[in-house]
């Protein structure tokens, strides 16, 4: 007998075409391409700061080759010294300090733009022509350099644009941070500004070294010193001496003026006794400024005492208007630290000397304000991120807590 069975056919699924699927694939071709570009420009900006970061280094050690030969020279016997040797010292120390200045001149310049490569071999040539003891083209290519230094500072800053869609205000924020544009008689200038009512705020000063230190002080990022102490906002505070300028050898990192931070400690105490430098002392819902530190003791009942220079405004009126040294003199990012009232500000004026931004704390309606360090070391700091820098890590700062 002969059984019929049934014939089971193979069936397979039917293949359905899912509109998405184009869509998921431009997507990853999208990702993969963006993910290759962003890798090219990251490996693209690493070699360009290793590049300058080298060049830097280059730089620095040919100069403190020639500091060391001429410190050599300086301590040969007296009797040795005759008038060539006393000669020959004098030439290389003259134009050894014109290449300090005006390498540090060029480092500034470095803060605002990358295109230097010109400039860096300037100073190269002005290095092996000292090298070679021929001063006088060391000098005249020197003086080559300064003059090309100041033209592409001027170049910089007339290049410096501030956003159209930042608010034109003359009037500081009643509390929190404002980036505005601020009209004054010598222009408008870009201000990032931050407000903190001192009954709500309380003010320290955190520094990296826990007492005076002279040499190869400790230094952190800003948002270091904000994390530690559960700061909501926090700027760069006073001048302290980069360990990349050949003027700062054997004082790395080192501050010299009047501070106390959050553990009560006052830096720099004894050499600050008939200090003229201006200083602020932020107390338990007050602050106040005085035009000289010596007139401020040595109380540890407050919260922290900052001095830094020039004063640029003491009870509304401004008192900084001369260029002061070049450094002062030169369009670039000035911190400060002010008050109206009891609200107490702390902030970065863009692009300005240091005149400019005495006359923008005047049209702020300033009562009191100190200049603070600039420059490479700006850095500002305000709810979860930085609204400018940052630079170089720091040595002190002003920090904002709630109370």
């Amino acid at each position: 007998m002969k059984l019929n069975l049934p014939k089971n056919k193979l069936r397979f699924p039917k293949f359905r075409f899912d509109k998405h699927i184009p869509i998921i694939l431009i997507l990853l071709v999208v990702i993969g391409l963006g993910f290759y570009f962003f890798n090219t420009k990251t490996t693209s900006l690493q070699n360009l700061i290793t590049s300058i970061t080298s060049e830097k280094d280059k730089n620095l050690e040919e100069l403190q080759k020639i500091a060391k030969e001429l410190e050599d020279l300086k301590n040969q016997d007296q009797l040795k010294r005759n008038d060539e040797l006393q000669k020959e010292i004098q030439n290389i120390e003259k134009t050894y300090d014109k290449a300090v200045s005006i390498y540090e001149s060029l480092l500034d310049l470095k803060d605002n733009t990358n295109k230097t490569s010109e400039l860096d071999e300037l100073f190269s040539k002005s290095l092996s022509y000292l090298a070679d003891r021929d001063y006088s083209s060391a000098s005249t290519t020197l003086d080559t350099l300064a003059t090309k230094i100041k033209e592409e500072e001027v170049k910089v800053a007339s290049t410096f644009k501030i956003p159209e869609n930042v608010p034109v205000q003359n009037a500081p924020p009643g509390s929190g941070y404002s980036r505005q544009q601020v009209q004054t008689e010598a222009g408008t200038f870009l201000v990032n500004i931050i407000a903190a009512d001192l009954s709500s705020t309380k003010v320290i000063i955190d520094t990296a070294s826990d007492s005076d230190c002279s040499n190869d002080c400790p230094t952190l990022p800003l948002a270091t010193y904000v994390s530690r102490n559960g700061a909501y906002a926090g700027i760069h505070g006073a001048y302290a001496c980069p360990s990349e300028y050949p003027s700062c050898a054997g004082k790395t990192n080192s501050f010299d003026l009047l501070i106390m931070n959050k553990d009560k400690y006052y830096f720099n105490s004894s050499n600050n006794v008939y200090s003229n430098n201006p200083a602020v002392i932020f107390g338990n819902g007050w602050i106040r400024f005085v035009a000289h530190a010596s007139e401020w003791g040595r109380d540890t009942g407050v919260d922290g005492v900052l001095s830094n220079f020039p004063l640029l405004v003491y009870n509304s009126g401004i008192k900084y208007s001369e260029p002061g040294d070049n450094k002062m003199s030169i369009k670039s990012s000035r911190g400060f630290v002010a008050n109206k009232g009891n609200t107490v500000y702390v902030g970065v004026v863009f692009n300005a000397t240091v005149a400019d931004s005495a006359k923008v704390m005047k049209a702020l309606g300033m009562e009191n304000a100190i200049n603070l360090d600039g420059g490479g070391s700006t850095a500002l700091w305000y709810q979860g991120g930085y609204k400018a820098g940052p630079g170089r890590n720091l040595t002190n700062t002003i920090l904002f807590l709630k109370k």
